[in-house]
């Protein structure tokens, strides 16, 4: 009875377990298929011979699945009381499917009404099959485990926006991940040099898509840099206006992070009220800043109120010193830095005026630079710990696969051994 409507589900799924009861080859097969579809990287798909009887059978000894999916070739009247029986076996938080033998609009209302989550009719298609899963687990659970990384300069013109593109080609071509990039300046945006495309909105009009629910008009507001990487097309906002209210920007973001499994926001010229909620919902920010004394010590003030503003908590925030030798004379050593800010600096760049000048003026990806891919990978480490605990599978760095041959290798001695 369902369209197929992917406009919600296009997410990586949360942690499930679903559990089929089926007796039909077909629909085992299109069931099985799903295991291939990148967004159940996390869901856990079982089988299982029978039917509604089965099922009953199986949930009044065991804990139940987060959604069970009955095939079924009877829906005489006493199916329904199978089905209510059924409800009474599984947990309450348990979403239920039902597949049937033909296309009957009584029994779907009947049984929605009951608390069925959907009915479709066999054959089943794979891909119709895997919507309607996720958009019910989506429903029931949520779009978990999506990410918000923010990147902050402790003051301007440390390289916030070359970081923040970086990363974010990095995290769709390298890592694999579905990833949003969203530009916080509004007018002041250069993003659209960086990443070659024409502004095509503002952030007030996006943000009000959002608020409206218009998906129509946020579809054509984003632009796709690669196959998955999403950049929101903004940039023409007036430059000398403050339009954009912090609810409804975040209601934009809730909905990007129901959308997408990262959601990158470069923060650099961004007004104040927007950063605030930015920083308030990141799950990492990385707060750059060059290695001279004023941004230093701009750096620890910013620290210091991102503590206040996340409840006397500042470890999402990680340290990024850019563009070090570009002034040996007048720079702070690294120990200092630490010292200063009473905190480890998490990664270091060199100076390189070439290589980010061409990555922001001609959309040239440094990871496909041989100096580049080297920069990045040391940025690369925070995002990947911040995605480690998300259950997607992230492809290793150079370090981890190095430790993982020598691994393999004493495992091996010790076997012989």
């Amino acid at each position: 009875m369902s369209e197929n409507d992917t406009s919600h589900t296009s997410v990586l799924l949360p942690g499930a377990r679903v559990t089929l009861f089926t007796r039909d080859a077909e629909t085992r097969a299109a069931f099985s298929a799903i295991a291939q579809d990148w967004r159940f990287a996390r869901v856990t798909l079982d089988v299982i011979e029978g039917d509604v009887t089965t099922a009953i059978e199986t949930y009044t000894s065991y804990a139940s699945p987060d959604l069970v999916i009955i095939q079924t070739e009877e829906i005489a009247d006493g199916f329904t009381d199978k089905i209510e029986a059924l409800g009474g076996a599984c947990s309450e938080s348990t979403a239920a499917i039902i597949i049937g033998p033909v296309n009957d609009v009584n029994l779907y209302r009947r049984l929605v009404g009951m608390g069925v989550s959907d009915y479709l009719v066999k054959p089943i298609k794979s891909d119709i099959l895997a919507n309607d899963i996720a958009a019910t687990l989506l429903k029931r659970i949520g779009a978990t485990g999506s990410r918000l990384i923010a990147l902050m300069g402790g003051k301007g013109g440390v390289g916030v926006s070359v970081a923040a593109q970086t990363i974010s080609w990095a995290t769709a071509d390298i890592l694999g991940q579905k990833t949003f990039l969203l530009d916080a300046a509004g007018g002041w945006s250069t993003l659209s040099v960086g990443m070659a495309f024409e502004p095509a909105t503002t952030l007030a009009d996006a943000a009000k898509a959002a608020v409206d629910h218009n998906e129509d008009a946020l579809t054509r507001m984003i632009h796709q840099a690669s196959d998955k990487l999403f950049v929101l097309s903004s940039g023409g906002d007036v430059m000398l206006e403050d339009n954009v209210s912090p609810q409804h920007y975040e209601v934009l973001l809730d909905y990007l992070m129901g959308i997408y499994p990262v959601v990158i926001v470069d923060l650099s010229q961004s007004v104040a009220a927007l950063r605030r909620v930015v920083l308030t919902k990141a799950n990492r920010i990385l707060l750059m800043t060059v290695p001279t004394l004023p941004s230093v010590r701009a750096t620890r003030t910013l620290l210091q109120e991102i503590k206040d503003l996340r409840g006397g908590s500042n470890e999402a925030a990680e340290v990024v010193i850019n563009m070090q030798g570009y002034s040996s004379k007048n720079e702070v050593s690294k120990s200092q830095i630490e010292q200063g800010l009473e905190r480890r600096v998490s990664i270091v760049l060199p100076y390189d005026a070439d290589l980010f000048a061409a990555s922001e003026s001609h959309a040239r990806k440094l990871h496909q630079d041989k100096e580049g891919s080297q920069i990045v990978e040391r940025l690369m480490k925070a995002v990947r710990s911040v995605l480690a605990d998300t259950g997607s599978e992230i492809p290793k760095d150079e370090d981890e696969k190095k430790s993982g041959g020598i691994g393999n290798l004493l495992t091996k001695l010790k076997a012989k051994g």
